[in-house]
């Protein structure tokens, strides 16, 4: 897989891009971690959804997460969904569980 092929998700998917690969990514990428099973990720969805359907040419991310998942330990996530954005491959800020799709809004707020 290339950077080019990773692209936006509207489900969880299984890990199939690695920290390198994620850090050789260009622009402006939002990466979610969390599961479809999880309750706190199904109430932050439609926020999370809203804001970022305002961010033409945002990447948006999902990754599903899990005990031993390579991606989320590097990224040193612990709870869900954690939000992380990232411009050029590299970590702009982060959120954790969102309520509010203002509050995802303000991260997002936070690209060029």
């Amino acid at each position: 897989m290339t950077t080019n092929d990773i692209g936006s998700d509207s489900e969880y998917t299984e890990e199939s891009v690695t920290f390198e690969q994620v850090s050789e990514l260009s622009g402006d990428i939002l990466l979610e971690f969390g599961a479809p099973w999880c309750g706190h990720c199904q109430a932050a969805s439609s926020a999370i959804k809203e804001a970022v359907s305002e961010h033409e040419g945002l990447r948006h991310i999902k990754i599903y997460d899990g005990k031993g998942k390579r991606l989320g330990r590097a990224f040193k996530v612990k709870l869900w969904p954690t939000l992380i954005l990232l411009q050029d491959g590299k970590e702009v800020d982060r959120l954790v569980r969102p309520l509010s799709a203002e509050e995802v809004r303000e991260l997002l707020s936070k690209t060029n």
